[in-house]
């Protein structure tokens, strides 16, 4: 296994919730504070930048699932891993499409009645973030404890 592997798991798993986090959490809301953007605009801005950050996600979760096929880590990693991808074909299936309806309606003059869609969404990035954060230490520390295993392994047998 190559030495550089474990860094590739956790830094995919950092990076993410680095992007959920400034994305979901400081870009997002605060671009409707900003003057003169209107909600059709920050509508329009919010998909283009929800959508880029939905194609990193799931680059980014693939990097993570293949380098974890590699590593073999232990199953609460694949636990994390597993809860991960399945919040974000959710996204990628049902939510983002739901909400570009919504939006659509939005920015051709029909706003849609209140649902909890966008709430929801919310509620899924949050976990989402919890999720990137926890499997991410536990893949650093688990794989850093395989890593000194194997090291001590390797010099009592020499």
């Amino acid at each position: 296994m190559p030495q550089s592997l474990p860094l590739v798991l956790v830094a995919a798993l950092f990076l993410w919730a680095g992007m959920v986090g400034g994305i979901s959490f400081l870009e997002a809301p605060l671009k409707f504070t900003a003057p003169h953007i209107t909600v059709p605009l920050g509508v329009g801005i919010g998909r283009i930048v929800f959508h880029a950050l939905n194609k990193v996600e799931i680059g980014l979760c693939a990097l993570a699932i293949i380098s974890a096929l590699y590593l073999r880590p232990d199953r609460r990693v694949w636990a994390g891993l597993a809860a991960l991808s399945f919040v974000v074909v959710l996204q990628t299936f049902w939510l983002l499409p739901a909400l570009d309806v919504r939006a659509e309606a939005l920015l051709s003059g029909n706003p849609p009645p209140p649902n909890s869609l966008h709430l929801l969404y919310i509620v899924a990035e949050a976990v989402k973030l919890l999720l990137l954060l926890g499997t991410g230490a536990l893949a650093y520390f688990t794989l850093n404890r395989q890593t000194l295993n194997a090291q001590r392994r390797r010099v009592q047998h020499a």
